[in-house]
């Protein structure tokens, strides 16, 4: 099968291309990894295998969701420690994934109550924001739109966090340019209204990503640097009116960064879920010229698929991965997965929907023992 083939990718021989996709799980209490991630993260690693870190905050106001971690002070650093040493012990590698949620956000979340930073002062008109507790919800806050001078301190707060994830141990960093947090608000033309240098066409509305990109890559190297993005997704209002041309120009212009990878997601994964459409994400596939992933909803079969034709060099998988420790195990034999249980993906427990998914073992000994207990009924 073609996911269970090795890839090299730059320095890192892989075994297989199934990687674990980057899933906020909210469990990190007050912004720090708990040891029950280590107990996560090590559950789904295999030897050669690639994991990336649930969104990481790259500063105290980088965040719009309940208990998710931080990478910005030695405190985070060393909580990261013992997760990535947990994910090394068994024989995998472990990217931190950054973030900056920018207007996806709200003021209870940012110090002293200010408005979330954006590329514009515009809001998000649909949804709500969990608040800090886990348990209200509230509408999104209405964000400031970063001034030109401004926005430096947010590249140098991503380029930071990923001096202080290598120092926690990281493999590499995984910057996180989708799903409509703060640089793909700059990346859209459905968020980005600016007219300044980070606004009005593509090359200056991937200014700011790539600037991104320029610093973490200088601090970090280029060699442990990939980067998501989602040009075709609208989740937060983050649309744009061309995402294929966003894509390609946006491909074009981090070949010259040569980066470890790319991820792409998929244009099937939107927010309601997935829709069928005639969007591809080839032609960003043909511009880009170093390793190349796709994730969104992927099945075994369409992985295969993506591998065999080339459309990519690896497939994240998401929700079938954390419903399925031993993912990779199953997939090899061909065994039934778990089915994910959505209504536990954000919640703060530290076990239930994170690390209580049996592994195809537990299930068979179950079984077994009710096999067993059913003869013995039937024998009296």
């Amino acid at each position: 099968m073609p996911l269970l083939t090795p890839y090299q990718l730059g320095r890192f021989q892989l075994s297989h291309r199934i990687v674990l996709a980057p899933l906020t799980r909210c469990r990190a209490y007050n912004a720090l990894p708990q040891p029950h991630a280590a107990i996560y993260y090590a559950q789904r690693t295999t030897p050669g295998c690639l994991l990336i870190s649930e969104a990481t905050g790259s500063s105290e106001s980088a965040s719009g969701y309940p208990c998710t971690p931080g990478i910005w002070s030695r405190e985070q650093i060393e909580a990261w420690k013992p997760v990535v040493k947990a994910v090394h012990d068994k024989g995998g590698y472990f990217f931190c994934q950054i973030w900056h949620a920018g207007r996806v956000s709200h003021t209870a979340y940012q110090c002293n109550g200010a408005a979330p930073v954006s590329s514009t002062n515009k809001g998000i008109r649909h949804g709500n924001v969990t608040l800090p507790s886990g348990k209200e919800q509230a509408d999104y806050s209405t964000p400031r739109a970063l001034t030109t001078e401004e926005i430096p301190q947010y590249v140098e707060q991503f380029r930071i966090a990923a001096r202080n994830a290598i120092e926690a141990g990281f493999d590499g960093v995984d910057i996180h340019g989708a799903h409509g947090y703060l640089i793909d608000q700059f990346l859209k033309d459905g968020v980005n209204d600016r007219t300044d240098k980070y606004g009005g066409s593509i090359e200056n509305r991937c200014r700011f990503a790539m600037e991104v990109v320029e610093a973490v890559a200088k601090e970090i190297g280029s060699s442990r640097l990939g980067i998501r993005i989602s040009p075709f997704a609208d989740f937060a209002d983050a649309t744009d009116s061309d995402p294929v041309a966003l894509g390609v120009q946006f491909a074009t212009s981090l070949n010259k960064h040569n980066l470890l990878y790319m991820h792409c997601v998929e244009p099937r994964m939107k927010a309601a879920g997935e829709i069928e459409t005639n969007q591809s994400s080839w032609p960003i596939r043909k511009a880009y010229k170093n390793s190349f992933s796709v994730g969104g909803g992927f099945t075994m079969a369409d992985g295969n698929e993506a591998i065999r034709s080339g459309k990519a060099d690896r497939v994240e998988f998401g929700r079938l991965f954390l419903a399925n420790p031993d993912f990779v195990k199953r997939f090899a034999l061909g065994a039934p997965l778990n089915k994910y249980k959505r209504e536990f993906f954000y919640t703060q427990d530290p076990v239930i929907g994170y690390t209580d998914y049996p592994f195809l073992e537990q299930q068979n000994l179950q079984e077994n023992l009710k096999n067993l207990k059913d003869l013995n009924l039937k024998a009296s």
